[in-house]
């Protein structure tokens, strides 16, 4: 008599692998279906821009996205890179208050690392899975306008006007656009942005589903010292009493009031996401948990 069970074969884990994939897959075709042909907004920073298992799956998912029918748009920092830079120049970085103080010689060396050196190599990345990225900053098309945020911060700017036209007619003709964060000043002269508000404020300009920022965070925290208090869902109200009660850290201001800002502003949802999680991208957009922070303007059921 027989067990009733076939014969083991070699194959049969391959298969069921195959399947849990093809499954996968067939669970996010109502999010594609939902999302397709929405512009989402990625704020690209932390380790997944210098981590080289991180930069090649995060051009994978951008490509993914791309793909599907999905209109995702890039928002890229360079932090470290600058600092890089400028100490290869001789020059010793200042700060303000958390920000970048830029002279003369650092805008100068802002514009060329940001446009010239990262801002290509994100295109170059994306575009391995074929003529997907256009690369353009913020001085292309006066994408970003700004005016000096604080004298004591040179040419950082803060954003006065965003015309998003170029960044459209990129994605009207099939592309993803990759946006370095610098505006031209009120004055004429090139200004330094915050990649997070830029991000926001064009997501916002472009009526987009999401923004989504990739940090080297879980989240955010309720409360800092406590990994189990990672807030899954907070409505915006709620994160402004966050904000003013001190729990949020100094370093994530930048992106919260960014989240704050663009929600208001009509983006739907903003995430803040684990960037040193692979795929972390295909998770959030595609899986109903999803993964980190997402901040709405009413509660999401």
């Amino acid at each position: 008599m027989t067990s009733g069970h076939s014969t083991p074969h070699p194959a049969k884990p391959r298969i069921a692998k195959t399947m849990g994939k093809a499954r996968i897959f067939s669970e996010a075709l109502p999010f594609i279906k939902d999302f397709r042909g929405r512009t989402v907004v990625i704020k690209y920073g932390g380790s997944a821009m210098v981590d080289e298992d991180l930069r090649n799956t995060f051009a994978d998912d951008v490509a993914m996205l791309h793909y599907v029918g999905i209109h995702p748009v890039i928002v890229h920092g360079g932090g470290p890179h600058i600092s890089q830079a400028m100490g290869q120049r001789g020059i010793e970085p200042q700060w303000f208050e958390g920000l970048r103080v830029t002279d003369d010689e650092t805008i100068r060396v802002v514009q060329s690392t940001l446009a010239g050196e990262i801002n290509p190599d994100i295109v170059r990345l994306i575009n391995a899975h074929g003529s997907v990225a256009a690369g353009v900053n913020g001085l292309d098309g006066n994408l970003f306008v700004a005016k000096p945020k604080d004298e004591r911060l040179g040419f950082v700017g803060e954003i006065t006007e965003v015309n998003p036209g170029l960044v459209q007619s990129l994605q009207h003709q099939g592309y993803v656009p990759v946006v370095a964060p610098l505006a031209r000043g009120e004055d004429g002269k090139a200004y330094n942005l915050n990649a997070d508000t830029a991000a926001g404020a064009l997501a916002e300009a472009l009526g987009a589903l999401k923004v989504m920022y990739l940090t080297d965070v879980e989240g955010l925290y309720r409360d800092l010292g406590d990994r189990d208090s990672l807030i899954a869902r907070i409505v915006v109200s709620d994160l402004e009493e966050l904000i003013e009660s001190g729990s949020a850290s100094s370093g994530m201001l930048p992106k919260l009031q960014s989240c704050i800002s663009a929600v208001r502003g009509g983006v739907e949802r903003a995430h803040i996401l684990d960037g040193r999680m692979q795929h972390a991208l295909l998770l959030e957009v595609f899986t109903p948990e999803g993964i980190g922070t997402m901040i709405t303007m009413e509660p999401v059921p």
